[in-house]
């Protein structure tokens, strides 16, 4: 972990090129926000027409997250825009490409790593893996961290979690399997709309082919995972790494010895946990009770 000399975390700077990024990104955003109310759909049903989740939509209208090129495709022949978004396209690449998002420096090495891995394995037992959370989610996550950040801030790490889960809709996406606690499914982080829409976009995850989603139930008697939560990553041609993260606190786990361990505790709580299909129908039975 980075900090200054009093312990505290050091502030990312900001990166060359964010600000015209974020104006492109917001340009093609409002452009398609037109096309679809023109087109008379909500953002909801424009996702499902696109296999797109409502929350991926939504973020994308308010250039929150960075449009792929599959999407814009998609999304222009199916708005009837004429090749007004496809035009954008190349833009959109050099914008990104100019535009690093800054993560605080005690998590930069995690998420260079996470941004190489054909592997990813989540361990969670106090909140959605950021990989899966909602811009809602994400943001209520942070507006309740302590000490307070400030608006900047919370909109600054919001940005950044969601750029990162564009890895999951890459080509090739690396395999992901997460094993979520139960209790985590019920903690009602920003209220019930908020964990509402995080269960759906779970349910919709739950669906893709390189992710694979677990419930560790409540019922569960001969519990394996009383040390924590963490994460287990495989970048590309290198060796498996673990990561952990407690309060102000992290650590990139590279000894071999202690990667083992984790992994073979990773193993014994996802035999544990329910099967996929048995998770999906639980997310199911918890989002109808909201």
């Amino acid at each position: 972990m980075v900090t200054d000399n009093r312990g505290r975390e050091e502030r990312p700077e900001p990166s060359e090129g964010a600000d015209d990024a974020a104006d492109l990104f917001r340009a093609v955003g409002k452009q398609m926000k037109l096309l679809r109310e023109r087109k008379g759909l909500t953002q909801k049903e424009l996702g499902e027409r696109l296999g797109y989740s409502e929350d991926l939509i939504s973020s994308l209208e308010r250039g929150r997250r960075t449009p792929q090129p599959d999407f814009i495709d998609a999304a222009d022949e199916f708005l009837d825009a004429g090749g007004l978004l496809k035009t954008a396209k190349d833009d959109v690449a050099r914008a990104r490409s100019k535009a690093r998002v800054r993560h605080p420096a005690w998590f930069r090495d995690y998420a260079r790593l996470e941004s190489e891995a054909v592997e990813l394995n989540f361990f969670s037992t106090l909140t959605i893996p950021g990989l899966l959370q909602t811009e809602d989610y994400a943001r209520s996550t942070f507006v309740v961290r302590q000490p307070l950040l400030n608006e900047a801030m919370i909109e600054q790490r919001v940005t950044a979690r969601l750029a990162r889960q564009e890895i999951l809709t890459r080509w090739p996406a690396p395999m992901v399997s997460a094993v979520i606690d139960e209790s985590v499914l019920r903690r009602l982080i920003g209220g019930r709309v908020v964990l509402r829409a995080q269960l759906q976009q779970l349910l919709h995850l739950g669906k893709l082919r390189n992710m694979t989603i677990q419930v560790l139930p409540l019922a569960c008697e001969d519990y394996a995972a009383l040390e924590g939560p963490f994460i287990l990553l495989t970048p590309k041609a290198r060796q498996q790494v673990g990561y952990l993260e407690v309060q102000s606190f992290s650590r990139l786990v590279t000894d071999s010895e202690e990667v083992r361990i984790l992994a073979a505790r990773y193993g014994s709580i996802r035999g544990q946990a329910l099967t996929p299909r048995e998770s999906y129908t639980l997310i199911e039975k918890l989002l109808g009770e909201q």
